[in-house]
């Protein structure tokens, strides 16, 4: 590991308020430090890259200019809040990110004052600030107080629906706002669609090299003369702002674009607005993700997500992998699927390569698509692809198909529409912490009528399950698996569609059945192996299903052993629940079973590794074999005899 970067002028700099004391030389240096100690720390952490490093002259322009935390920075997903977070007293701990008890990777209201507004997921920005803007008028007294309100949104969050719908909100009340768009042409992926095209166009029609010379010398929005003319004055503003017509229209003033790394434009630009602004204001900031740092530069994706690696040549340090993603086998086998069946289609939201769609895309591109960060509109997009004759594939991580989910009701399951959906991410997702777990997605889709809903034990089920989906046209199916590395089990192959509804036997046994939904059945086997130590033999069965139950498959198991524990990588209220209500509904309860259901807390876990987070979750080996002698009254056994 490279020794840690010099910074004179950083370490003088440990809250915001130090920095109001340092000349705009010296804040030119800070960016310059700023950057180098980001660059370092990531090194050591792994996370997200690209996105701080094309923020760095913005972030200390902000702090520089306005008076946080009393005034709101609200940093839009929170990809790009590191150099924030070493700013603003964090820097201690900026080697922590993404680790176990360590710093979040993103904007969090319990880790700090500085972080106003928590968030992992895009497009809630303006929303909040929005928010923040109209408790302050109305008398709102947080501990640090309400100042301004400042919503830092990227051009690829600015796809999402959201975005407009407070946008819209935010011209009708024109309340004092100010929006900095944060235009890179480059969210995780190429950000896609009109609006894309639109801002495109703001920079390409004109150069903004013309507002640089405006903004070194800017003491007011406008010149006193023009203030009077309206019409002239708004003429005036299109020479030096390069028309943001869609803004305007929406209520609010529109500057820019501007270049975002260049400090001479930006200090002068903020500070007078924070002196002028009265209404709803939107700055339309120019930056390159991965600025300043070569290899992040020239990768494809900006160093969006890294693992750590060297500073110096940019090199990775990943583990070598064992076994294929349970990603990668989903996009194989759809690819395999796709060839003999020319109804295939797949889409994602702004995920292509997360989902491992990019595949796809480069073999079929007429039969993918990237709806950029619209998640609702992905959702009934496939809904109509299905009343239409295809075969929609809809991929998204769990945690994000809850933004989507109104229409899942209202457009798929109401309808009965066969949309295919692909569910990754599902469980405990380790460095993105609580708001990237997929842990409810079993119980708000299992709860809908007609649904089919699957979880892969493993990768060679995934296989089959993504040719049960291919297979199924009576109604919405949706089939889940995790982050990471399959076990390395042998991949059939072709998938063969499943039957619907019907589980599997693993192992036979007594006393105790063990009944596993998804990619905790490693665990449960490790968990029967260490009972059969102790003279337990457990029956292992996979469910497959969370729904239709496989009914004749878990009522055996009930009649024939003292104790059944399901075990499931959700909340409550999702396998283990629709097993209870059959057990009860089959009066199987009546005849004094005994039933755990192992799920997830009902706490949201911070990030860790997944085994750690598993384990406070209490769902790894040890915990399975200890809940099986706790239910079987037997737990104090092996301690009495030792």
């Amino acid at each position: 590991m490279t020794d840690r970067p010099k910074t004179p002028i950083l370490d003088r700099v440990t809250r915001p308020a130090d920095m109001k004391q340092l000349s705009d030389a010296e804040l030119h240096q800070l960016a310059h430090e700023l950057r180098a100690e980001t660059v370092s720390a990531v090194s050591v952490t792994g996370g997200h890259l690209g996105a701080g490093l094309g923020v760095v002259e913005l972030t200390v322009a902000l702090h520089a200019v306005f008076d946080t935390p009393r005034d709101k920075v609200i940093w839009d997903v929170g990809h790009q809040c590191y150099p924030h977070k070493i700013l603003t007293e964090r820097r201690d701990r900026i080697r922590t990110l993404r680790q176990k008890d360590g710093l979040s990777g993103f904007t969090k209201r319990s880790e700090s004052p500085y972080d106003p507004f928590g968030a992992a997921h895009s497009s809630t920005s303006i929303s909040a600030a929005l928010g923040f803007a109209v408790a302050r008028d109305l008398g709102g007294a947080p501990p640090e107080g309400v100042g301004d309100a400042i919503a830092v949104i990227g051009d690829g969050s600015m796809s999402a629906g959201m975005a407009y719908e407070a946008l819209n909100n935010a011209g009708h009340l024109k309340k004092r706002l100010i929006v900095i768009l944060n235009d890179n042409e480059m969210s995780i992926a190429p950000p896609v669609g009109a609006m894309s095209s639109y801002l495109s166009r703001l920079y390409a029609e004109e150069p903004f090299q013309e507002f640089k010379a405006a903004a070194k010398g800017a003491v007011s929005l406008l010149p006193e003369p023009f203030r009077e003319g309206a019409k002239r004055a708004k003429d005036m503003l299109k020479g030096i702002a390069v028309g943001g017509t869609l803004f305007e229209q929406l209520g609010f003033s529109y500057l820019g674009p501007i270049d975002g790394h260049d400090m001479d434009q930006l200090l002068p630009v903020l500070r007078t607005v924070k002196a002028r602004a009265t209404g709803p204001i939107l700055i339309h900031v120019l930056t390159k993700k991965g600025k300043g740092y070569g290899p992040a530069e020239t990768a494809r994706d900006k160093g969006h997500g890294v693992s750590k690696f060297n500073v110096v040549t940019g090199e990775q340090k990943k583990a070598p992998s064992n076994a294929p993603s349970y990603t990668s086998v989903f996009a194989d086998s759809l690819l395999q699927e796709a060839a003999k069946d020319d109804k295939i289609c797949a889409i994602t939201a702004a995920m292509p390569d997360g989902t491992g769609l990019n595949l796809f895309a480069e073999r079929y591109p007429s039969r993918c698509f990237d709806v950029g960060i619209a998640e609702q509109h992905g959702v009934t997009f496939c809904a109509a692809l299905a009343a239409g004759g295809m075969k929609p594939f809809c991929a998204m991580y769990s945690t994000f198909l809850q933004r989507g989910y109104d229409q899942v009701v209202h457009d798929v399951a109401i309808q009965r529409l066969p949309v295919r959906f692909a569910i990754d991410r599902a469980g405990l997702v380790g460095a993105d912490g609580a708001t990237h777990a997929g842990a409810f997605d079993v119980a708000y889709l299992a709860n809908l009528p007609g649904f089919v809903v699957m979880a892969a034990a493993d990768e060679a089920e995934l296989k089959h399950m993504v040719a049960t989906a291919v297979a199924h046209n009576d109604g919405p199916i949706a089939f889940r698996f995790p982050r990471g590395e399959g076990n390395g089990v042998d991949l059939p192959e072709r998938g063969i569609p499943l039957e619907i509804g019907k589980g599997r036997m693993i192992t036979r046994g007594s006393r105790v059945a063990l009944l596993s939904f998804g990619t905790r059945l490693a665990e449960v086997e490790k968990a029967a192996e260490a009972l059969s130590a102790k003279g337990i033999t457990p029956t292992i069965a996979d469910a497959r299903f969370a729904k239709p139950l496989d009914r004749d498959m878990i009522l055996a198991l009930a009649a024939d052993h003292e104790a059944l524990i399901t075990i499931e990588e959700g909340a409550v209220g999702g396998f283990g629940s629709h097993v209870a209500q059959l057990l009860a509904d089959e009066a199987v309860f009546d005849r004094g079973l005994k039933y755990r259901s192992m799920v997830l807390p009902d706490t949201f876990i911070d990030q860790a590794s997944p085994a750690d987070m598993y384990a406070v979750a209490g769902m790894n080996a040890e915990q399975i074999e200890a809940k099986v002698l706790d239910t079987l009254g037997i737990a104090q056994i092996g301690q009495q005899t030792a």
